[in-house]
């Protein structure tokens, strides 16, 4: 009775311990895979950037794209513009974790990320407010 009585309380401690694990694992993955995409505005310090070349252009726009499609749908490219020595490149993405990576990845320099909070326009002097 007590073999009995000791692999029944082995079994409910490992019923358990299996529980708050699952519990554990589910919430850590829940909090990892948050799919909400924000709007960054990424500068870029790039001397020379505004007279560079369309052939220039188009290659780092493919390095972007291909480093974009390694690292999957949590992060997207918009549109980029380019200045004298600048280019500010609006992303979505998850998280600013992302734009940093991408950078690392591809050689972009970044050299300040800004999340967008909101965005306005001639339309929103005449629009009604809600």
């Amino acid at each position: 009775m007590k073999n009995i009585l000791k692999h029944f309380i082995v079994l409910i401690a490992v019923i358990l311990f299996t529980g708050f694990a699952a519990i554990a694992q589910t919430k850590a993955v829940a909090a990892s895979t948050d799919t909400t995409m924000k709007t960054y505005v990424i500068e870029r310090d790039i001397p020379g950037a505004g007279q560079f070349s369309p052939e220039k252009l188009k290659e780092i726009s493919q390095a972007s794209c291909t480093v974009l499609k390694e690292m999957g749908p949590a992060i997207l490219w918009d549109h980029s513009y380019v200045t004298g020595d600048k280019i500010f490149c609006v992303y979505k993405a998850q998280n600013e974790e992302l734009i940093k990576e991408h950078g690392a990845k591809g050689g972009f320099p970044v050299t300040a990320i800004y999340q967008v909070d909101n965005v306005i326009s001639p339309a929103t002097a005449t629009a009604a407010i809600k």
